[in-house]
């Protein structure tokens, strides 16, 4: 059983940066982890993953070029640094992790309870 913890989220101004945190109870070595959103009466989005091997991949172009997922195994740690963010970055933040997991939110068995994050123009 692995647990999840984000940390991180506030308050941001446009343009401004966020680094969140999300921090696993056990090792996550072997776990694929991501990082996915929800903004206000929509559905969760997923922002991207990295691979066991330290491969991010992203999942939507918005963040493209803006948000940077890495990993710290050692840490048992996962980062999300968001730069040059936008009001419409809004949301609640979660990370996510599975050995093998992939695109969608039902490929991962392992959820943190989320952190909110607040853009302001």
């Amino acid at each position: 059983q692995v647990r999840l913890l984000e940390s991180g989220g506030g308050l941001a101004q446009a343009g401004g940066s966020l680094r969140l945190s999300c921090a696993a109870s056990a090792r996550i070595s072997g776990y694929t982890m991501a990082w996915f959103r929800q903004a206000p009466g929509k559905g969760r989005e997923s922002i991207g993953s990295i691979s066991t091997s330290g491969v991010a991949t992203y999942s939507v172009d918005s963040v493209k070029g803006r948000f940077t997922i890495s990993r710290d195994n050692a840490r048992n740690t996962v980062y999300l640094q968001m730069n040059s963010l936008k009001p419409e970055d809004t949301g609640v933040y979660y990370c996510a992790g599975q050995a093998g997991g992939g695109t969608y939110a039902g490929t991962y068995g392992y959820w943190g309870q989320g952190t909110q994050v607040t853009v302001s123009s």
